[in-house]
């Protein structure tokens, strides 16, 4: 008797964790270092100006998480396009929008990508193929999908990637985008950024299923487990995603098993975890430090590695120095970009 067939699911591996990574070059380790060191000092400043009351509402920090972002780009061609949530500032840096002009939304200054009306949460860039972060937990994971959707419909080879959260998984539009996605062979990219707390609760609580690479198991969607603090590991997942949805597979499931520094946003002082935790992985997992640490041993030298990091906090400094003088808005676009 012939054996069954296979599902796709299990063909591509459904709920397997990624293997060892392949070596970076020298020079995808220094870009990948000056990549994540770009979003790392800029969400430290960001949080600096946040304190200092120049930035107001909402503001989540992507410290910790550097490697997820910067190693999925790297395994993506012009025209792909990005979607995420509110933790948005790394996607679109790694994405090459102008440092000036995030930070200057982050401060509702009129050179700001949405010209200072939308804030942390909301601006976007059609140019750089970057649909916007989204307050609405889970949005855009129906958004991203109909990215997908219009992909397809215009017989295009262009993959949408859609990032969201541990805690987003569990909203209804997701697995109704889930089955849509499938059901119509849709090239999306679910990017899962497990950092464990949600906005305070822990997955083991919040969660029945805490392997988030299985949930497209009902819908035949494969997943895949990484370690979403290593860079190399993060675009080697990233290479056969995107292969997958390019070959005419349908989506993909990648969950990024990572981990936030800071609080939910600014406003959380992150009580239901110990200092203790947090400072083991900054010390054992850290992605910049991995990298640093490669690039030591393959004869880059401590100087070499200061000047990148002198090189991309001068861009910051800018992009901060910009967004404090930088005029407000006129009163006038409150009637621009809406609908009547």
């Amino acid at each position: 008797m012939a054996a069954p067939k296979k599902s796709a699911a299990q063909a591509a591996g459904n709920g397997s964790r990624s293997s060892s990574p392949p070596e970076f070059t020298r020079e995808q380790d220094i870009q990948a270092l000056r990549d994540m060191l770009l979003i790392r000092r800029f969400e430290e400043k960001a949080g600096q100006l946040y304190g200092m009351g120049a930035i107001g509402g909402f503001c989540h920090l992507y410290i910790g998480q550097e490697a997820i972002v910067v190693g999925m780009q790297m395994a993506l061609k012009e025209g792909d396009q990005v979607i995420t949530g509110y933790r948005d500032h790394g996607h679109m840096l790694a994405c090459g929008m102008d440092a000036k002009g995030v930070m200057a939304e982050l401060t509702g200054r009129r050179g700001g990508y949405s010209k200072g009306k939308g804030g942390s949460m909301h601006m976007f860039s059609k140019e750089k193929h970057f649909y916007g972060g989204h307050g609405i937990v889970g949005a855009q994971v129906s958004l991203g999908t109909g990215l997908a959707f219009a992909n397809r419909y215009r017989g295009n080879d262009n993959v949408s990637l859609a990032y969201f959260g541990d805690g987003a998984s569990n909203q209804g539009q997701v697995y109704e985008s889930f089955n849509m996605a499938e059901l119509w062979k849709l090239p999306v990219i679910y990017i899962i950024e497990n950092n464990r707390y949600a906005m305070g609760t822990s997955v083991t609580r919040s969660s029945a299923q805490t392997d988030f690479s299985k949930r497209g198991v009902s819908f035949n969607i494969p997943g895949e487990q990484v370690d979403g603090m290593d860079v190399r590991a993060v675009k080697a997942a990233g290479d056969k995603a995107v292969k997958w949805c390019r070959e005419g597979n349908g989506p993909f499931i990648l969950e990024m098993q990572t981990y936030r520094y800071r609080g939910h946003s600014m406003s959380d002082p992150a009580k239901y975890r110990t200092r203790e935790e947090v400072d083991k992985v900054r010390h054992d997992s850290d992605p910049i430090e991995q990298v640093r640490t490669r690039l030591l041993a393959n004869k880059v030298t401590e100087d070499e590695l200061k000047k990148i990091d002198a090189e991309v906090r001068e861009i910051v400094n800018a992009a901060a120095d910009f967004a404090q003088h930088d005029p407000e808005p006129d009163v006038s676009e409150l009637y621009t970009d809406i609908y009547r």
